[in-house]
């Protein structure tokens, strides 16, 4: 393998392997970075089981989004069938290593399994057990930084289990008393397996040993270890006490996560008093790009100003080390009069970008500064009076001089996807800033936006991004029923696959089609695929985050869902629709309080949001405060000129709560107004459906299946999926979500 291309990686040296998989140091030749390949064995490529649980790994890992878990790029397929899994690579060794030369400083010790416990907490938050918590799996870095990898065996809460009730699996040393028996686990057998790792690296040897793995089963389950203080005096009794917790072989004695072991006031106790140091970490530089202020003559260049903040945004978003707040999020003050150190507290961030534009015939003055958040100071700032012509470098000015004032080092390949531009021709570019200036309107914006994306083409048909602006117009008047989407999905598919065929590392494309595979298409892998390839490209790209969690909705993975939407909105806590879909997901999994915070959230910020107060009503409907539920809805109803989707809710409320001749009335003015625009068929059902008006309710059904409705294929797991309860034992149900692809044929 040394030596060899897989795919866009190039092999380097062997790492390490074991029984799941070799793992070997490669080169990202596409994004120039260091990865490790862990590729799955040979003799295991025909197992279909074996397959499963590699997948099942990827999968697991790339949920979760922490400092103390190891990092999925990806995973792939290699010419010989080999599935392999790109991970992001670690200079430093494993805890094996280390325990191998002797036990650890007591401090030390104490603190990489505090990082354990964090990186397990996160994993246990979205419900997913590693099950084989071991030195092996455990990297630390050069900085003393913990990266828990190997989720091969993960457990994934609700999710079907890839082996049979009665089968053991992990590495026995460390398996729980309830895992060696073969039972049901749970976060607590983490618990267990971080104790005796715990213990193994304080005395230097394990609590339970045998000749043979019977042996050490059996101790497991009927020997009680050597207390660990009489192997090492100098662990402090407090200590003793918080890793005698971790291996009581009754699991109710144990702690009931990672989250109650870090919170045990003797845990915390015992750091205290060991001192336990933080891991080396450098913190990450971060930014907020606010849009640029119009100071042009006549003031009409707010498209420009806008475009201008949103490239500069994108430029900085391919630098690794950099964290920068998403448009949605920056742009929320605009054209507000607000200190800029109280703009950076809110958006978190350590330094804010603020500039104006002043744009005359075919001159252009443009300034800059760079603010200090902790201060109000400025880092730098800058003035460029130029030609029109010049905007691209002056733009690529700007990006390198943030860089280079926050201390930033860039790799080769950073720098040149920083002043990496897609078109030289400036009407083409300036039809495409029209473009996103209208699109990012939403509403009556999307039909005008496709005009100016359409005029950019025709300017540069190999504009990439311009192709990408289109996909994602048509795509987003499907989606909120704007337009048919049998009209409009096609022409979104068609431009961004030309997209993607003239510049495949765009992140928006491969977002675009993953969500049109997901809601037109029905090809959840192909769509897993795209959405993954996004946010390797752009981690800070919002609507991926926001796509992809809509996928694992519809696929019924709800915490999975939840955890990929909250780093949607730690990365835009500011945006109206990242905080209406959580609460979207967040009511599809029955967290009705915890959804409806969110909601308010949403609603303080733009009161008159009506697709957030729509979903409130449905999490006060599902409080059983039907009045306060209906009054919502109400209000999103007025405040929207009648919008399908609060129609459609205010429907369904009637409906459930029993209230017919209310639910027939919407139900009826959804109907007729099919005549004159484009209703979403599964809205129509819905209602039919809660009515117990099966025959109805299956022929807007099918209406919906052969329009491809963007909300039918969350009829099974999603949002309305609770309105179809009663067709679901009805054969014709299932035909239908067999066709979807949502069901195996029987």
């Amino acid at each position: 393998m040394i030596g060899r291309t897989i795919s866009h990686y190039q092999i380097s040296e062997k790492l390490g392997g074991g029984g799941m998989g070799v793992v070997y140091k490669a080169r990202d030749l596409k994004l120039k970075r260091t990865v490790a390949l862990k590729f799955l064995p040979p003799e295991l490529t025909r197992d279909e089981e074996a397959k499963q649980r590699f997948i099942h790994e990827a999968q697991a890992a790339s949920a979760l989004d922490h400092v103390n878990v190891g990092y999925i790029h990806e995973i792939d397929e290699a010419e010989d069938g080999r599935l392999f899994i790109a991970m992001a690579y670690y200079a430093g060794e494993t805890l094996k290593k280390k325990i191998a030369r002797g036990p650890l400083p007591v401090a030390k010790a104490l603190g990489y399994a505090v990082q354990i416990a964090q990186g397990l907490s996160k994993a246990h938050e979205v419900g997913i057990i590693h099950r084989d918590v071991k030195p092996a799996n455990v990297m630390v870095t050069k900085e003393g930084v913990v990266k828990i990898v190997d989720f091969g065996l993960a457990k994934v809460a609700e999710q079907t289990q890839l082996t049979k009730r009665g089968t053991t699996l992990g590495t026995v040393a460390y398996m729980s008393p309830e895992q060696a028996r073969g039972e049901e686990v749970d976060a607590q057998t983490d618990i267990w397996s971080l104790g005796v790792v715990l213990y193994e690296m304080l005395s230097g040897e394990r609590p339970f040993r045998g000749d043979y793995e019977q042996a050490v089963i059996y101790s497991i389950l009927n020997v009680d270890p050597k207390p660990v203080r009489t192997l090492r005096p100098e662990v402090p009794e407090v200590l003793g006490r918080v890793l005698a917790r971790t291996l009581a072989k009754d699991a109710a004695a144990r702690y009931t996560d990672a989250n109650a072991l870090l919170s045990d006031p003797r845990t915390l106790e015992s750091q205290r008093a060991l001192s336990v140091p933080a891991p080396e970490q450098k913190p990450v530089p971060s930014i907020a790009v606010l849009p640029f202020a119009d100071m042009s003559p006549q003031r009409d260049q707010e498209y420009f100003c806008d475009g201008m903040a949103e490239e500069i945004i994108n430029a900085l978003t391919q630098v690794c080390d950099l964290h920068v707040v998403a448009r949605t999020s920056a742009f929320s003050f605009k054209g507000q009069q607000i200190d800029v150190r109280e703009i950076g507290r809110k958006l978190c961030v350590k330094a804010v970008l603020e500039g104006s534009v002043r744009k005359a015939g075919n001159r252009l003055r443009i300034t800059a500064q760079l603010v200090n958040v902790a201060d109000g100071y400025h880092v730098w700032s800058e003035k460029y009076d130029r030609q029109l012509d010049d905007v691209f470098a002056i733009q690529d000015e700007i990006s390198l001089a943030i860089v280079e004032k926050l201390k930033l080092k860039l790799t080769s390949g950073e720098e040149a996807r920083l002043v990496h531009k897609q078109t030289v021709n400036r009407a083409a570019h300036e039809a495409y800033l029209k473009g996103r200036y209208f699109w990012n309107q939403r509403g009556p914006g999307l039909k005008k936006s496709i005009q100016f994306f359409e005029l950019a083409l025709a300017e540069d048909n190999n504009y990439a991004a311009a192709h990408a602006g289109l996909a994602d117009a048509y795509a987003l008047l499907g989606f909120y029923g704007h337009l048919s989407p049998r009209e409009v999905m096609p022409k979104a598919k068609k431009a961004a696959q030309r997209a993607l065929e003239i510049d495949e590392n765009l992140a928006e494309a491969h977002c675009s089609l993953g969500y049109i595979h997901t809601t037109f298409d029905w090809e959840w892998e192909k769509a897993r695929r795209e959405f993954q390839r996004a946010l390797e490209l752009n981690p800070n790209y919002g609507p991926a985050r926001y796509w992809y969690s809509n996928l694992l909705m519809v696929e019924g993975r709800l915490e999975e869902a939840i955890a990929e939407v909250r780093r949607g909105a730690e990365n835009d806590p500011l945006s109206v629709y990242m905080l209406a879909h959580l609460g979207l997901v967040l009511v599809t999994a029955h967290k009705y309080t915890e959804a409806s915070e969110q909601l308010r959230k949403a609603l303080e910020l733009e009161p008159d949001f009506f697709t957030a107060r729509s979903i409130l009503g449905l999490a006060y409907y599902f409080q059983s405060r039907v009045e306060e539920s209906i009054r919502e809805i109400q209000k999103a109803i007025d405040s929207s000129d009648r919008h399908q989707f609060p129609m459609w809710t205010i429907g369904t409320v009637y409906a459930a709560s029993g209230d017919r001749a209310r639910a027939e009335e919407i139900v009826m003015e959804l109907e007729r107004r099919t005549q004159n625009e484009y209703i979403v068929e599964t809205h129509i059902a819905s209602i039919y459906a809660l009515l117990g008006e099966k025959d109805q309710a299956f022929y807007w059904l099918e209406k919906a299946y052969e329009e491809r409705a963007p909300v039918l294929c969350a009829v099974e797991n999603g949002q309305p999926s609770w309105a179809f309860d009663s067709l679901r034992t009805d054969l014709r149900f299932r035909d239908l979500m067999r066709r979807i692809g949502l069901r195996d044929a029987d």
